[in-house]
């Protein structure tokens, strides 16, 4: 596999991250290489991205010679046995270190600009770096991530030899990786562009997600037929410059960390949208199947979500959009039909349509896209037929080869890419 380049080489790497199911992470993008690839990690996840500076300490005469790196906090990793073949004095090696932490410093007060370094105390973070070699500095980077009182280390990288993951895995709670390969001689060869990053880029990039961080939150959709009071959590992203707000209905057996939900989320994000994604069912409705499929359930669920989201202050007066999987687009649907013009546009992945009652169905106003698998032939009949009792604007795009799951290499880029341009079209640029 090869990536075309660090941004690639991150989208590919994000889906991996989020099937851990991570709890308020926080990203962190080892400088200068390893900033982009976690940027697109960070939007899929809708977390928090900071930068993790790891210097190298070399030998006082040769110091391309590693002997050892220090990082933010005070952490520090040596090669002692190497240190005591070579005979460096401590003083000597204190000397390195007192330079090579100025320019630590230095780095990390240019590329925050000012702004404090996120809180990690108690949360999941992700380290990612563009690949790994020998993994010394990544050891750096996972010490200092746990000093810092992070509560699950992930190392994330596109590319690695099995030698570093192995190594690593003894080290951080996780390690990721997207090709392990034992043809590696550097990680260059797996690019088809490893320009250089700069200082600029990095401070650019963390500048942008420092607008657009996830934020938790807790909706609130009542009770009803004799339930208690409900709240559920809900990850909630505002890029700058929004133009709109896309609340997202996952489907059966998933969650608001639904890892194609998560991606296809990350590409609105990025194209202006506000995203809600948020669980459907609590963990122990979640554990009763009858509910999966109760979709006048869901609908009630996501119409009181929806209605959140209209209440939110940064999102006042925006048009709305659902983006609906499986059950939740018949939850969707169920969901137009009820808040009528109040839903500017209707998105489903790979849905249940003909969940949606016929009386629903036929008095949704939103414009509707369908999109579905090529290779999904039952759930393609089915929206073929559902296709036939709306009356609203429909149109159903067909992903050729690809399944029910959008699997297959490209499938779900072309999902969020359909998904885009239907948003854009109701939803323009203010």
């Amino acid at each position: 596999m090869t990536f075309r380049d660090r941004i690639d080489a991150g989208r590919q790497l994000a889906p991996h991250v989020a099937a851990l199911g991570l709890r308020r992470p926080v990203v962190l993008g080892m400088a200068r290489g390893g900033v982009p690839v976690a940027g697109e990690v960070a939007r899929a996840l809708g977390a928090p991205l900071d930068v993790l500076v790891v210097r190298k300490l070399g030998h006082p005469d040769q110091p391309e010679l590693a002997l050892g790196a220090i990082a933010e906090g005070g952490a520090r990793v040596l090669n002692t046995q190497l240190v005591e073949q070579l005979g460096i004095s401590p003083e000597a090696l204190e000397a390195v270190a007192v330079r090579e932490g100025a320019e630590l410093d230095r780095r990390l007060a240019a590329y925050r600009d000012g702004r404090d370094a996120v809180d990690l105390a108690g949360r999941d973070v992700v380290v990612v770096d563009d690949g790994l070699a020998t993994g010394a500095t990544a050891r750096v980077a996972v010490a200092t991530v746990t000093h810092r009182g992070a509560a699950r280390v992930v190392l994330a990288v596109p590319v690695a030899p099995p030698s570093a993951v192995r190594a690593l895995q003894a080290e951080a709670d996780d390690v990721v990786c997207v090709e392990v390969s034992d043809r590696f001689f550097g990680i260059s060869q797996w690019y088809e562009d490893f320009r250089q990053v700069g200082d600029d880029e990095v401070r650019e990039a963390l500048g942008t997600a420092h607008r657009s961080v996830a934020t938790a939150v807790e909706v609130p959709v009542g009770g009803g037929s004799g339930r208690a009071e409900v709240v559920l959590p809900g990850d909630l992203v505002v890029p700058p410059a929004v133009r709109g707000v896309v609340v997202f209905a996952h489907g059966s057996g998933s969650s608001r960390r639904s890892p194609r939900n998560v991606e296809v989320a990350g590409v609105l994000q990025r194209a202006g949208f506000a995203t809600l994604l948020f669980d459907l069912l609590t963990e122990t409705e979640a554990g009763v199947r009858a509910n999966i499929f109760d979709v006048s359930m869901l609908g009630d669920r996501l119409t009181a979500a929806t209605e959140w989201t209209a209440d939110q202050p940064a999102l006042a007066g925006l048009p709305v959009g659902l983006f609906g999987a499986s059950t939740g687009a018949g939850a969707s649907l169920v969901t137009a039909a009820r808040l009528g013009r109040a839903v500017a546009v209707v998105v489903s992945r790979g849905g249940r349509p003909d969940l949606a009652p016929e009386a629903d169905l036929a008095t949704v106003l939103a414009p509707t896209l369908l999109v579905v698998g090529g290779a999904d032939t039952t759930v393609l009949e089915l929206n073929r037929e559902a296709m036939g009792k709306m009356t609203c604007r429909v149109v159903l795009e067909v992903v050729p080869g690809a399944g029910h799951l959008f699997e297959e290499p490209g499938a779900l880029e072309e999902v969020a890419r359909l998904a885009q341009g239907w948003f854009a079209a109701a939803m323009p640029n203010p």
